[in-house]
């Protein structure tokens, strides 16, 4: 619609904003409703909000422990419709992983039907599944009812939830917590409930009490324990308690580094024993693997690498699993060591995996940030310590307002004909009781409700005696809110009796990941288990390589496809790692053995490397070879770097030399270790000597000035070994051999690096290069 002048109604309520203003608002309402209220979990009952509205659903349902089932279908309903507004797959794949006893340490969800298991297998519709609380999580929901937490209204206003649960349990570092938010991310694994309950009692002793810091300071919940070093808590929690077991092979330092700093991580090894068979063979059992390794992918794996001869010590795999694991794997040989057979599984495959840490979590006031272990433990204690307060406080409400009644049904016996007088005869009976003796509103209608049968002697005292009763616990009850002291020994008890309800005796308490050590066994690199042949690398101008069988000569004449050459060749077995130099300054890793074979014209190397699209190969030289490596930029720039240090993992290599602007790596040489000096001459001719040691040795690096020029760049270098006055450089031109002795060498020996030199000896080759 619009007015008599044409413009729409609302128009005046438009408002013209620049768009990535208007962008970037909403990303940052998007980002802070995802860190919030989906990916990360409070640092006081460890959970998300989906896993909190989970729980207060059930239990509004009364799905406790000791009731019966309900369809989880019932219960995903209850939860979209009242608390969280988002699909029923993301809430039942919540609900899901609370119920799998291979995921939780400590589950909050008894499960009954088909909830997924260890190979992958999902769970079946909630509509087939019917689930009910564990009492752990009677644990995280006690006293939710007695105003031990906050309350907030739900999406729509009708009804109410809690803002965070009372938490009974340690839950955060028992059942840990994984998730993604925007811009960072969560991943906490489980530990053992009696251990950090352990700790907790201990860090209880330590804790400062607000009459230890100045009136008015802002106290944070680690700032309490401040005294307690992490030592000590390290000598309580052994580390990540697994669901699935296994063997945590992290040293000590870097356990201890982690739980100081919130960053780390944790490798875990399957847990296997060797079995005995007939006629001196054995086989190898594998009985529990890494937490959040799928077993059938797991076997996948290890088929693959079987298929494709990468597991030289081993022959098959099998999975013989029912209900607990059981993964056979047979040796190639009885003679096979199974310590060595497992090292290659272990550095292969999943059986060894590495659980990241990273204790990301909301603390009290829904602010995220990464807390040391000794402050997600203390900000659970303060936590419970409120839990505590408001808890008495809300006992204390209940007992003044029963005394209030007593108090009043009391002066009703003391006075019963007089009462029955007023209530008989008065119009007004509340207000006329209320007057004659002083009562107040709650009293004279408690009068007003009581039952005949209720008027007798023995009524009045049980009255007298409740009264009493109450007073001697309110008294108590006082003196606990006005004592820290007294609040960390009812806390205390409280973890006593987690320790005692999850210690090592029980099933479910009991310790499933135990601390180890990798084993001391020599390991025998991939590399040897490969068999050893003579191959030939060829790169083409192309980007084209294979390797060709034995050693071949140079005279050999090699195919290539039409417009193709020979660019680079080297002479390699197939046990070596041959490195690709390329002028970008990046270094790739290739296997010997696993190099297309030189029947055809190989395949590109671009399909085996990422290498740059304007990138350039500069060489091919291998990594085990004795000798470190000289490289040297086109602006004579350069540094030694030993070949193991330039072994990269990953397709993406390794960047060793980081070029300057403009600028591109031009030369890799291989220095003799027993060199002495660095000759280096450039493209004008002029020839540099210098002792080697001016040369540093880098991992990464624009490196140091090795000669300057005024146009041009360097042309070739080479490593001399001057000690012996018969010593000296030499070059091949043509068939024959051009040697200086040292005594001449000396107006271009200098003892600094990075001067111009001085023009070549006469009969040094024209295109400045030393030659083989």
């Amino acid at each position: 619609m619009s007015d008599e002048t044409g413009s729409p109604d609302n128009a005046g309520l438009i408002e013209t904003v620049p768009l990535a203003d208007a962008l970037g608002e909403r990303y940052l309402a998007y980002a802070l409703s995802t860190i919030t209220s989906r990916s990360l979990p409070d640092v006081r009952d460890g959970l998300k909000p989906v896993q909190r509205r989970l729980l207060y659903a059930m239990r509004q349902l009364k799905l406790d422990p000791a009731q019966g089932f309900k369809k989880c279908a019932r219960v995903v309903g209850d939860v979209i419709g009242k608390y969280h507004p988002h699909g029923d797959t993301a809430v039942y794949d919540a609900m899901v992983r609370l119920a799998q006893d291979f995921a939780l340490r400590y589950p909050l969800v008894d499960g009954q039907g088909n909830f997924g298991n260890i190979d992958g297998d999902n769970a079946a519709a909630m509509r087939y599944t019917e689930a009910r609380l564990t009492e752990v999580a009677m644990l995280l929901l006690q006293d939710l009812d007695r105003d031990t937490v906050g309350f907030r209204a739900n999406y729509d206003g009708t009804d109410e939830e809690p803002v965070v649960l009372p938490a009974g349990f340690p839950n955060l570092l028992a059942n840990g917590a994984t998730g993604i938010a925007v811009g960072m991310a969560t991943s906490i694994p489980p530990h053992n409930a009696a251990e950090l309950a352990e700790a907790a009692r201990m860090m209880l002793g330590h804790r400062k009490t607000d009459g230890d810091f100045p009136e008015g300071t802002a106290v944070r919940p680690e700032d309490r324990y401040r005294d307690c070093p992490h030592e000590t808590l390290l000598s309580h929690v052994q580390g990540p308690d697994f669901p699935t077991g296994g063997v945590l092979v992290e040293s000590k330092a870097s356990i201890a580094e982690a739980y100081a700093t919130g960053r780390g991580g944790f490798r875990v090894r399957a847990r296997w024993h060797r079995e005995d068979l007939a006629h001196g063979r054995y086989q190898i059992v594998v009985t529990e693997i890494p937490f959040q390794v799928q077993k059938g992918r797991l076997i996948e794996r290890v088929a693959e690498l079987l298929t494709a001869k990468k597991l030289a010590l081993l022959a098959d795999i099998r999975d013989e699993s029912a209900e607990d694991v059981r993964i056979v794997l047979e040796p190639r040989s009885r003679d096979v060591d199974p310590n060595l057979l497992m090292e290659s599984l272990f550095r292969q495959s999943d059986f060894e995996n590495r659980f990241s840490l990273n204790m990301n979590v909301l603390d009290a006031e829904g602010v995220p940030q990464v807390m040391s272990l000794r402050g997600v433990l203390a900000a659970f204690i303060e936590h419970r310590i409120e839990v505590l307060r408001r808890r008495t406080r809300h006992r204390l409400s209940e007992i003044a307002r029963r005394l209030e009644v007593l108090q009043g049904q009391l002066i009703a016996y003391l006075n019963l004909d007089e009462v029955i007088h007023i209530i008989r005869t008065a119009d007004e009976p509340k207000a006329g009781l209320m007057t004659r003796f002083e009562l107040t509103e709650v009293q004279a209608e408690a009068i007003l409700n009581m039952r005949l049968r209720a008027l007798h002697k023995l009524q009045q005292i049980e009255i007298e005696r409740e009264s009493k009763q109450l007073t001697t616990e309110q008294k108590k009850l006082k003196g606990l809110l006005a004592d820290e002291g007294r609040q960390r020994d009812a806390l205390d008890v409280e973890f006593a009796d987690l320790v005692k309800r999850f210690g090592p005796e029980t099933e479910l308490g009991r310790r499933r990941t135990t601390p180890g050590e990798a084993p001391k066994t020599e390991m025998v690199s991939i590399e040897a288990l490969v068999e050893r042949e003579p191959i030939t690398v060829v790169l083409s101008t192309m980007g084209w390589i294979r390797a060709m069988k034995g050693h071949i000569g140079p005279d050999q004449e090699l195919r290539f496809k039409e417009g193709d050459a020979e660019a680079l060749r080297i002479e390699a077995q197939t046990t070596d790692r041959i490195l690709v130099f390329a002028d970008d300054g990046r270094v790739y890793t290739l296997q010997g053995d696993k190099l297309p074979p030189g029947r055809g014209f190989g395949e590109p190397l671009r399909l085996m490397v990422d290498l740059a699209a304007d990138a350039q190969i500069v060489t091919l030289t291998l990594a085990g070879t004795p000798g470190d490596l000289l490289l040297v930029a086109s602006d004579g720039r350069g540094f030694m770097v030993k070949p193991e240090d330039a072994v990269a993992q990953t397709r993406t290599g390794r960047q060793v030399l980081v070029p300057g602007e403009g600028q591109k790596l031009k030369l890799v040489r291989r220095i003799d270790a027993d060199a002495t000096h660095l000759a280096i001459v450039g493209e004008n001719r002029k020839l540099a000597i210098y002792p080697i040691d001016q040369v540093p040795h880098m991992t990464r690096g624009k490196g140091v000035r090795l000669q300057t020029y005024r146009q041009g760049g360097p042309s070739d270098v080479r490593g001399l070994k001057l000690v012996d006055p018969q010593d000296g450089l030499s070059w091949q031109r043509g068939p024959q051999t051009r040697k200086v002795l040292m005594p001449e060498l000396a107006r271009w020996i200098t003892k600094a690096r990075g001067g111009p030199g001085a023009l070549a000896p006469n009969g040094f080759p024209r295109d400045n290069r030393f030659g083989d």
